[in-house]
C-alpha cells in the first residue's frame, strides 16, 4: 500500500481510503444491499490487514448504523491512532429551521451523534456532507471551527460543491481565522468527469486533497457489459446518476475491459490506476473481499500516457447529476 499526506494537514493516509456506505442495517436506511454487523467486520478488518488506513463513513449511511459498525470493528483490531477515521454531517432539517436551531448548535449536536455512533472521541476528518443553501456561511464555518477547537476533530472537508463554494469558504474562514476545509469529496471516475472543468485545477493550486467518491461508477467500471450485481439491480439512486449516460460511458467501459484483458488485470485495477493518476486518495465501497483486493493492486499498476489517453479519448461532457443536480 501506498500512503501520501492529506493536503494540507499531517495526516498520512492510504492511497485508497474504503467508503463505508455498503456497511450498515438494510433495514435501516437508503439502500437494501448493504452487509451487516458481521459482513461489515469481516470486510474491515481485511482492509486493515491490507494496508487501508483511511475509512470513510457518513451519519446519513444507513440512519447511523454505518457509523456504528466501523466504530465497532475498528475498536476491536487496532488502536486508534492507527487509522484515519472521517465522518460527515447533513444540513440542518426543516423542524430545525423553524425552530431556529443555528448552524453551530446543528453542527454540534450532529458531531456529537457521530461520535456516540463510533465509540470515539474524535475524527480525524468531519465532512460538511452536502451545501446548506438554507444556513448562512458564517455559521457552517465557525460551527465547523468550533468542533476542532473543542478537539473533537483534527481537521475539516466538505462534498458536493462548486470550486467557488470551497473557494468562499475557505477565504471567509482565513479571513475569521477558522479551520480550513484540507478535502473535497466529489463525484469524479472515468465515466465522469466534470470536475476536471475547475475543481481539479483549484484543488492542485491550493493543495487541497481530492478523495473523490463513486470511484467505479457504482460498480459500473469494475464489470464487462451485461455483467450485473445486487447493487446494480437495487441501488436506484446510482442508476438516476448513470443510467441516462449509459450508451455513451459503454465506450469507455468497453475500453476498460479491453485494457484490463491486454494487461492482465481486473477492470477494477485499470479503472482505479487511471484515477489514482488525478487525485489523492479515492473513496472506494467494498462489500466482498475481492472489491478490496482490486482496489489494493491498482496502487501498484501504473498506466502509461498512451493508455491514459486511451481511456481518456472517448469521453463527452456530462450533465451534472444526483446531489449537485438538485444544488
Amino acid at each position: 500500500m501506498e500512503y501520501t499526506k492529506l493536503g494540507n494537514s499531517d495526516l498520512k493516509v492510504s492511497r485508497i481510503c474504503m467508503g463505508c456506505m455498503g456497511f450498515g442495517d438494510a433495514a435501516a436506511g437508503q439502500h437494501s444491499w448493504t452487509l451487516n454487523a458481521e459482513q461489515s467486520a469481516v470486510i474491515i478488518k481485511e482492509g486493515l490487514e491490507q494496508g487501508i488506513n483511511f475509512y470513510d463513513t457518513a451519519i446519513a449511511y444507513q440512519n447511523g448504523t454505518s457509523e456504528q459498525y466501523l466504530g465497532r470493528t475498528i475498536k476491536s483490531y487496532v488502536n486508534r491512532n492507527e487509522v484515519i477515521i472521517a465522518t460527515k454531517f447533513l444540513p440542518r432539517t426543516s423542524d430545525e429551521i423553524a425552530q431556529g436551531v443555528s448552524g453551530q448548535k446543528h453542527i454540534e449536536t450532529m458531531m456529537d451523534a457521530s461520535l456516540r455512533n463510533l465509540d470515539m472521541d474524535y475524527v480525524d476528518l468531519y465532512i460538511y456532507h452536502m451545501w446548506d443553501y438554507n444556513t448562512p456561511l458564517y455559521e457552517i464555518m465557525e460551527g465547523m471551527n468550533n468542533v476542532v477547537k473543542a478537539g473533537k476533530a483534527r481537521y475539516i472537508g466538505i462534498s458536493n460543491c462548486y470550486a467557488w463554494q470551497l473557494a468562499k469558504a475557505n477565504a471567509l474562514a482565513e479571513k475569521e481565522g477558522f479551520a480550513k476545509f484540507i478535502s473535497i469529496q466529489g463525484h469524479y471516475n472515468l465515466i465522469f468527469r466534470e470536475e476536471e472543468r475547475e475543481m481539479v485545477p483549484f484543488c492542485q493550486e491550493d493543495n487541497i486533497a481530492f478523495t473523490p467518491y463513486s470511484a467505479l461508477a457504482g460498480g459500473r467500471l469494475s464489470k464487462h457489459l451485461g455483467e450485473t450485481s445486487k447493487r446494480l439491480e437495487q441501488d436506484a439512486y446510482a442508476k438516476g446518476k448513470y443510467d441516462a449516460t449509459a450508451a455513451q460511458d459503454e465506450l469507455i467501459i468497453g475500453r476498460v475491459a479491453e485494457l484490463a484483458e491486454k494487461r492482465g488485470v481486473t477492470m477494477t485495477e485499470i479503472s482505479l490506476a487511471w484515477l489514482l493518476t488525478k487525485v489523492t486518495a479515492p473513496v472506494v465501497g467494498a462489500t466482498k473481499s475481492h472489491h478490496i483486493e482490486g482496489a489494493v493492486r491498482a496502487t501498484a499498476l501504473k498506466l502509461t500516457q498512451e493508455e491514459i489517453a486511451y481511456l481518456e479519448e472517448p469521453y463527452v461532457p456530462h450533465k451534472l447529476v444526483g446531489v449537485m443536480a438538485q444544488s
